[in-house]
């Protein structure tokens, strides 16, 4: 039960076609998401674990994407640990995680309790989902979700960032700990890899701040579950340790790495021995006309067709990030029918 094209890449074996996903391919873009959001608020789509299956199926059945995405969002461990929270449309916080209120956050064994609606997903998901496609779960980057948390993606400064001692306390009792329990969760459920999008960790600060955040994020989250476990931050997220982890002789816990669009794919494959690398067509340019998109597309296949198949071994065909809500769904379809005519 799991995509042939998608489990070579995770092992980095060499094959013609690559698999495909993209970030947010369930999503506001879709008609048929659209269609279940004149019924059901988004909260009810991710917690209503037969909403969520059907939801997370949709881009399966409309677009033949080879892998099928946990439907939930990366603020929910946020909630569970006590904070309120509503999307309208986008979220909202009652209030913030500050020093003053840190010990109102209830206990990282009871807040798992309240993410048991992944997990009743994940098997639903998995067991409506053809036996040829794969299935991966997704949690928040810690830093991204602490950012979210305390304000700080909208500008809130705590001083020193994560050296702050505040935010240190904030990630090493609660946060690690509880998306720790979630990979775990999401794992036994049926997921095959758990993807980490920590898209505000570009904001950490320098390459010490990188380093240093990187070695916690791969003992703590990573090297439990060996190879089942991937990481993707955007531009200027400094991956120097991860690419380090990955190429070194030692047993391989990380399963592989997601990109952004600054940077070629190939430059990536080079600069890796194993594991899978997703991405990185830009996502603005799959929301162009149909002729302005075919363009953009056509540059960038250009060069992948110069390499070897041993050469893409571990291309995981997708974004530079989520999928944009004013995606054509012309261009979706378009997008994977030409990657699959071209790379056969």
């Amino acid at each position: 039960m799991t995509n042939l094209l998608f489990r070579n890449a995770l092992n980095r074996v060499p094959q013609a076609t690559p698999p495909i996903w993209f970030m947010r391919q369930a999503g506001r873009y879709h008609s048929h998401y659209q269609a279940l959001k004149k019924n059901h608020t988004f909260e009810e789509l991710c917690k209503n674990p037969k909403l969520a299956a059907e939801t997370a199926l949709g881009p399966i059945n409309d677009f033949d994407f080879d892998v099928s995405i946990l439907f939930s969002d990366i603020l929910f461990p946020l909630e569970a640990l006590g904070m309120g929270l509503k999307y309208d449309p986008g979220p909202i916080f009652s209030k913030f995680i500050t020093p003053n209120n840190i010990k109102e956050l209830i206990s990282v064994d009871d807040a798992i309790k309240k993410l048991m609606f992944q997990s009743d997903a994940l098997k639903i998901t998995r067991e409506l989902l053809p036996k040829n496609k794969s299935l991966i779960g997704f949690i928040g980057g810690p830093w991204t979700v602490a950012s979210y948390g305390t304000g700080m993606n909208k500008g809130v400064d705590y001083q020193g960032g994560i050296k702050n001692k505040f935010i240190h306390e904030l990630l090493e009792k609660k946060i690690f700990p509880l998306l720790r329990k979630n990979i775990e969760l999401q794992i036994t459920s049926g997921a095959e890899i758990v993807m980490i999008f920590d898209t505000d960790a570009s904001r950490i600060g320098n390459s010490e701040d990188y380093k240093k955040y990187s070695k916690t994020l791969y003992k703590e989250l990573i090297l439990p579950y060996g190879n089942k476990v991937g990481y993707f931050a955007k531009h200027p997220f400094d991956y120097n340790y991860f690419i380090k982890k990955i190429n070194s002789d030692d047993e391989v816990s990380l399963s592989g790495i997601g990109v952004d669009h600054t940077k070629p794919i190939y430059e990536w494959l080079g600069k890796t021995k194993r594991g899978f690398v997703q991405g990185n067509f830009n996502q603005d340019d799959l929301t162009k006309s149909l002729d302005d998109f075919k363009f953009a597309l056509d540059s960038y296949i250009e060069p992948i067709t110069k390499l070897s198949i041993e050469e893409r071994a571990g291309w995981v065909c997708g974004l530079g990030h989520g999928i944009l809500k004013t995606t054509p769904e012309e261009n979706v379809k378009y997008f994977i029918k030409t990657i699959r005519e071209t790379f056969k």
